[in-house]
């Protein structure tokens, strides 16, 4: 199969496939919160969906999704299912009828758009009272001496290799623009007990490390790798991981 070229603002193309084998998932709390908000449940617009790792669960809530992204590699490791429209389509210009949405979700993505058209995109596709979910985890936290060889690599090795939109994340979305008005929000939190190779796929699928390969040529996590390999002990032993859930909720 040929590779589709990557396009502009695509950070994740050439990390699909560990992307959908290594990235966490988020609790059903949050799509209880989702469908509890919606106005109705006919039919959700699922904005940077990756592969899918929101879109599948949101298929238990809604009748149709309609799942995009910008990257045809990602979308090309999704599942198929059979309440799930999935196409390759930037956020600020999707192919989706006026006032067809109940809900518009953005799952770790919201900080790579180009938000007035996006959310002109929002006003368009939704129906009077629609709701819009944006949600993004923090950094992980790890306890111990493997903690502080993640935090390394994260903030040290890649500083300087983490695209600007990114700083949304570090922030917690403190800043980012939303023009909504807001709904309330539970405050939520991922939990994940990982062995080693769960950790070091997910390290290979951050941005930062996609440019530091693309850039340099060289794998930033192989020496994080050795380090944690040293200090780990069993490589199937599971550690505590987590991240703070950031979510935003409005009302279209």
């Amino acid at each position: 199969m040929i590779t589709p070229p990557q396009a502009r603002g695509d950070h994740f193309s050439g990390v699909s496939s560990g992307y959908a084998e290594f990235r966490p998932r988020y609790p059903r709390s949050l799509y209880e919160f989702i469908a509890d908000v919606a106005p109705n449940h006919d039919r959700v617009w699922d904005c940077g969906a990756g592969n899918g790792q929101a879109s599948t669960d949101l298929a238990g809530s809604f009748r149709q999704v309609i799942a995009s992204d910008l990257s045809a590699a990602q979308i090309a490791h999704a599942p198929p299912h059979a309440r799930i429209s999935w196409i390759v389509a930037a956020a600020e210009a999707a192919p989706i009828a006026r006032k067809s949405v109940d809900a518009v979700t953005i799952a770790q993505a919201l900080h790579w758009f180009d938000h007035p058209r996006f959310y002109g995109e929002v006003r368009r596709v939704s129906v009077p009272g629609a709701a819009i979910v944006a949600w993004t985890y923090c950094p992980s936290k790890i306890e111990g001496e493997p903690g502080a060889i993640h935090d390394r690599l994260m903030f040290e090795t890649l500083r300087g290799y983490w695209p600007p939109e990114r700083r949304h994340v570090d922030t917690g979305y403190q800043a980012i623009p939303f023009p909504f008005e807001r709904i309330e929000a539970p405050v939520l939190r991922l939990d994940e007990r990982w062995p080693l190779a769960q950790l070091t796929g997910y390290m290979r699928t951050w941005s930062a490390t996609a440019r530091y390969r693309k850039q340099r040529g060289i794998d930033p996590v192989v020496e994080a790798e050795r380090e944690l390999r040293a200090i780990w002990g069993d490589p199937e032993e599971r550690r505590a991981i987590s991240w703070p859930l950031v979510v935003l909720a409005g009302r279209v």
